[in-house]
């Protein structure tokens, strides 16, 4: 009997000595609001068509990468070559009219020498010559615009993103100014719907918790947009590598949007018996289990607290193990 009661004391100071106590007090805790963000591009800008005609070629698709200037499809209107060669047939024309009319302008200056034909003649086979190199120059001119149409007919990236959408097939037919390509480009963001209510909760700057998904971690508020739309506050946040395989993909976010007091005490204080959550409390009369109501879990420096909603109250000192 004598062993078992120096047995028991020995346990008892050991307990003792591997615990110590946590006087609890209110400490504020950031309260979170879940929201869901939508992965979108920071511009979105079309390729456009520079002239009318039909889609011969079409290069790309959704989900392709592009560069700044790369062809992405080419337009031909058929009209640009027949006027190119009607043109082309008109030079013609207007040279061998030009080279009769300086053959004629040559003749005049002889005969003028001779004294056969006036001054005022000759003025006029000048002037003919002129009238002629100034209509082949204007017609150069003219083809060299048709020309360079048929070169825009190449529908050109406007920047360097990827394919969102192409909403038109090889063999459509296009007016000038319509986009071949839907282009996502400098870089991709999250972008949050936030009821009005929680306007003034938050600015920019302050950090967000991305829950899952793509870019699993934190992000900062960059943009608040001023316009509320159907009781939501628009919001983008940049996200460090965020994933921008798949834009629209929605992701689960945590905002801040407050600060409440609360009791927490390690996650390690709490025991469990008979379906009841206790803490060991040191009070004047010695220490008693206490039941009390444990909410969520605060990870902080590493240790896992948890929130205490009833059962204790500010200035309770709790027995905690070392162990």
């Amino acid at each position: 009997m004598k062993f078992t009661f120096v047995s028991m004391l020995l346990l008892f100071l050991g307990s003792a000595l591997s615990a110590e106590t946590l006087e609890v007090k209110l400490e504020p805790v950031t309260e979170w609001k879940p929201v869901y963000g939508e992965i979108e591009a920071r511009n979105l800008l079309p390729a456009r068509t520079r002239i009318s005609g039909t889609l011969v070629t079409l290069a790309v698709t959704e989900g392709d990468r592009v560069e700044t200037g790369q062809v992405i499809a080419t337009i031909e209107d058929d009209k640009l070559g027949v006027q190119i060669d009607a043109m082309s047939a008109n030079l013609d024309s207007l040279k061998a009219q030009q080279a009769n009319a300086e053959a004629e302008l040559t003749r005049g200056k002889q005969l003028l020498e001779r004294g056969t034909i006036t001054e005022q003649r000759l003025d006029a086979l000048q002037t003919a010559v002129d009238v002629l190199v100034g209509q082949i120059t204007a017609t150069e001119a003219q083809r060299q615009v048709i020309r360079r149409q048929v070169e825009e007919g190449d529908v050109l990236a406007p920047e360097a993103g990827i394919v969102l959408a192409v909403p038109v097939s090889q063999g459509s037919v296009l007016g000038m100014g319509e986009a071949v390509a839907q282009i996502g480009s400098g870089g991709v963001f999250l972008r949050l719907s936030i009821p009005e209510r929680f306007a003034g909760a938050f600015q920019e700057g302050d950090e967000i918790a991305i829950e899952g998904g793509a870019g699993q971690g934190t992000g900062t508020i960059a943009k608040l947009y001023p316009q509320i739309q159907g009781g939501r506050v628009q919001a983008d946040v940049e996200v460090t590598d965020l994933d921008d395989r798949y834009l629209g993909l929605r992701l689960p976010v945590r905002l801040p949007v407050g600060e409440r007091q609360v009791i927490l005490v390690p996650e390690h204080a709490l025991s469990r018996s008979g379906g009841l959550d206790f803490v060991t409390v040191d009070t004047p009369e010695g220490q008693v289990g206490r039941v009390v109501i444990p909410g969520i879990g605060i990870t902080r420096d590493g240790t896992v607290w948890r929130e205490v909603l009833t059962g204790l109250e500010a200035g309770d000192r709790v027995v905690i193990s070392n162990e």
